[in-house]
C-alpha cells in the first residue's frame, strides 16, 4: 500500500514538474529576446541564460547548449546554497549572486518567484553596469515566466505548488540606500 502511494505520488510530481515546464517555455522567445537586448547593451557579456529554479533552461544566448544545461543545474545547486546562507545570516530573501573567476565573472539573479537569470561576463566588464542592466532584465523576464505560469493556468484549478526555493525567491522591491558613514565630529 505505501509502495503504491509513493508511486503515486512521484508521477503526480513528475507530471506537474512536466507541466510547469511546459507552461514556462510558453514565454521562451520573449525571454531569448530579452536576453539578447541585454547582450547588446553589455558587450562584455559572453553568455546568458534563463534556467528555473529547479535547473530547467527556459531559454539561452550562448554558443554551447550543452554547456547550459550543465549551467543551468550549478545554478539550481547554487541557488539552493545562496538561499540558505541569506536565510541564515538574515539578510533576507535571495536577490542576486556573483562569483568572480580568474577569466571572468558568474552573476545569478532572481528573475520572479520561477526563474534565474545566470550570465557569464569578461574580466574587464564594469560590474556596476553589469548590476544595473541584469537587474532590470531579471524583472522582465520574471514578468514574462510567471506571466505565462499565471495566464496558462486555468483559474479553477489551483497553480502548481512551487518548489521551495521558488517560494523563498522575493519579488522585486526597490533596494533601500546603504547608509552614509560620515567620521564624527569631535
Amino acid at each position: 500500500m505505501r509502495r503504491a502511494l509513493r508511486q503515486r505520488a512521484e508521477r503526480s510530481e513528475r507530471s506537474g514538474r512536466s507541466e510547469r515546464r511546459q507552461l514556462m517555455t510558453a514565454a521562451e522567445a520573449e525571454v531569448l529576446g530579452e536576453l539578447r537586448r541585454l547582450r547588446a547593451r553589455i558587450p562584455q557579456v559572453t553568455g546568458a541564460l534563463a534556467a528555473s529554479t529547479d535547473g530547467l533552461v527556459l531559454a539561452r544566448d550562448t554558443a554551447d547548449a550543452d554547456a547550459a544545461e550543465g549551467v543551468a543545474a550549478l545554478t539550481a545547486a547554487a541557488l539552493g546554497v545562496a538561499l540558505r546562507l541569506t536565510d541564515a545570516t538574515g539578510q533576507g530573501g535571495f536577490r542576486e549572486l556573483l562569483v568572480r573567476g580568474e577569466h571572468g565573472y558568474v552573476a545569478t539573479y532572481a528573475a520572479g518567484g520561477s526563474a534565474v537569470l545566470t550570465l557569464l561576463a569578461e574580466p574587464r566588464i564594469n560590474v556596476g553596469r553589469l548590476h544595473l542592466e541584469a537587474r532590470r532584465s531579471s524583472a522582465r523576464i520574471g514578468e514574462l515566466v510567471d506571466g505565462a505560469l499565471h495566464r496558462r493556468t486555468p483559474q479553477s484549478e489551483p497553480r502548481p505548488a512551487p518548489s521551495t526555493t521558488a517560494a523563498s525567491l522575493p519579488t522585486r522591491q526597490a533596494i533601500p540606500p546603504l547608509p552614509s558613514h560620515k567620521p564624527k565630529e569631535a
